[in-house]
């Protein structure tokens, strides 16, 4: 079995948006940072949450405005939370059942990172090439 926790494979350089950003904000931060989620804190509401490439491309599909739909109308607050001590394998199968590819990992209650199945791929194809 692959070897390796959480700490070992996530981005500790987490993107956050407010949950009033518009999609097309959130599309190009995310498209500049070369990355497929950002955090969405929102502290005087739903907390944190997570918005991702496909939150958006689906809003597209609908056709909403990405001027005017916003990252707390189209993000996750259903989030499944990691923790820095998981092993690779409990966040696989965490992503494999919840049908998702990222996960908010959470140390003491504050964000500590972000996983992603990316993460989790480069440790294992390193550990078996």
């Amino acid at each position: 079995m692959a070897t390796g926790d959480v700490a070992s494979a996530m981005s500790t350089e987490v993107l956050s948006v407010g949950p009033g950003h518009t999609l097309r904000q959130v599309a190009q931060v995310l498209a500049t940072r070369k990355v497929g989620s950002a955090v969405v804190h929102d502290t005087d509401g739903a907390g944190v949450g997570i918005i991702t490439e496909r939150d958006i491309l689906r809003s597209i599909a609908a056709n909403e405005d990405p001027d005017v739909e916003t990252a707390g109308d189209h993000q996750t607050t259903e989030v499944v939370f990691a923790t820095p001590t998981w092993s690779l394998y409990e966040a696989a199968e965490a992503m494999k059942r919840g049908g998702f590819r990222h996960l908010v990992v959470l140390d003491d209650g504050e964000v500590a990172g972000i996983i992603s199945v990316r993460d989790i791929v480069k440790v294992w194809a390193t550990e078996h090439a």
